[in-house]
C-alpha cells in the first residue's frame, strides 16, 4: 500500500494543498481528504452536517504554524462519494475510516477535531482509540452529547428531510437552514468556498446522513470514559448547547473549556481566537 505523506517540513503559515486522496478500499466508504504542509504532528479536521472543507479556511493558515492539517469531507459532501450502503454512514463506519486515513499517513499518533457533526465522530474516534490520539479538540455539538431519547426524537425528522431531498433535490439543500453558505457573517472568501462546495453535495448522501449518522452520533455517556487530553472551544452565543457545556465539564475527564464570543461555527466567527487557544493547546500536548 502506498503511504501519503505531506513534507517532514515547510515554511509556517504555507499551508500548501497538497493532492486530495481518496481511500479505495472495495466495498468501504471513499472519504476525500486532503493533507496541508505545516510544522508539527497530523490535525484531522472533520465538519458538520452540509458544511465542507470550507469549514477551516479561516484556519489552515494558522493552524500550519504548529501541525499539518488533515482536512475530510463527509460522504455525500464536497468531494466524497455517495455509497449507496447505509451501513457506510454509520458513525462506527466514520471511525474506521478516520482510522485508515491515519494509516495511510504512515503516523502512530495524530491530533484530531471536530466541529458539529464532525465532533460527535472525533469524540468517538477518540475513546474508541485513545492509544492514537494526541490531543483532541471540538466545539459545539448539540449530537455529540444529546440525551437519551435523542434518536427516537430526531428520526422522525430526518426521514422526513430525506423524502423532501428525494423530492427537492438540490433546491432543498441550496435553501436548507443549516446550510453554512445561508449565514450572513461570513468572510467573502469562505462563503465562496462554501458555495461551491455545496454545488457538490449529493441529496441522497444529505439524506443519508440524516437518516444513519446523525440519530446515532450522540457518545454523551461515553465520556466519562475519555482517557485523551480534551479542548472545548464553545461558541457560547448558541444558548441551547450551554447544557451540554455544562454536562461535558462536570463529566469529561482531562477537559479544559474555553468560550468565545460566537455561534455555533465558532472557528469562523472568532477564527483568531480559535486559532489561538487550538494553537496553544497543541503546545501543552507536545511539551
Amino acid at each position: 500500500m502506498r503511504t501519503a505523506r505531506a513534507p517532514d517540513r515547510e515554511p509556517p503559515g504555507a499551508a500548501a494543498r497538497r493532492e486530495g486522496r481518496r481511500l479505495k478500499h472495495a466495498g468501504e466508504p471513499r472519504l476525500y481528504y486532503e493533507v496541508h504542509g505545516g510544522d508539527g504532528p497530523f490535525l484531522l479536521l472533520v465538519h458538520g452536517l452540509l458544511s465542507s472543507r470550507a469549514q477551516w479556511l479561516a484556519n489552515l493558515e494558522a493552524l500550519a504554524a504548529c501541525c499539518r492539517p488533515v482536512v475530510v469531507e463527509l460522504l455525500g459532501h464536497g468531494r466524497s462519494p455517495t455509497p449507496d450502503d447505509p451501513a457506510c454512514y454509520t458513525p462506527s463506519s466514520y471511525v474506521a475510516g478516520f482510522e485508515r486515513i491515519r494509516r495511510l499517513l504512515g503516523v502512530e499518533r495524530w491530533l484530531i477535531c471536530g466541529q458539529s457533526l464532525g465532533a460527535a465522530l472525533t469524540l468517538r474516534y477518540a475513546l474508541d482509540h485513545p492509544q492514537r490520539v494526541i490531543g483532541q479538540v471540538f466545539t459545539n455539538s448539540n449530537s455529540a452529547l444529546a440525551e437519551d431519547g435523542w434518536a427516537e426524537r430526531v428520526r422522525p425528522a430526518m426521514e422526513a428531510q430525506a423524502r423532501r431531498l428525494e423530492e427537492e433535490g438540490r433546491r432543498l439543500i441550496d435553501e436548507h437552514p443549516l446550510n453554512p453558505s445561508r449565514s450572513r457573517r461570513l468572510p467573502e472568501d469562505v462563503r465562496t468556498a462554501f458555495l461551491a462546495d455545496s454545488a457538490l453535495h449529493t441529496p441522497r448522501g444529505i439524506g443519508y446522513t440524516g437518516l444513519y449518522t446523525v440519530p446515532d452520533s450522540s457518545v454523551r455517556y461515553r465520556i466519562g470514559e475519555n482517557a485523551v487530553t480534551a479542548l472545548l472551544v464553545v461558541g457560547e452565543r448558541e444558548e441551547r448547547f450551554a447544557p451540554h457545556r455544562r454536562f461535558a465539564e462536570r463529566t469529561m475527564p482531562r477537559l479544559e473549556v474555553v468560550g468565545l464570543e460566537a455561534g455555533h461555527a465558532v472557528n469562523i466567527a472568532a477564527a483568531e481566537e480559535f486559532n489561538a487557544a487550538v494553537t496553544a493547546f497543541v503546545a501543552r500536548c507536545d511539551s
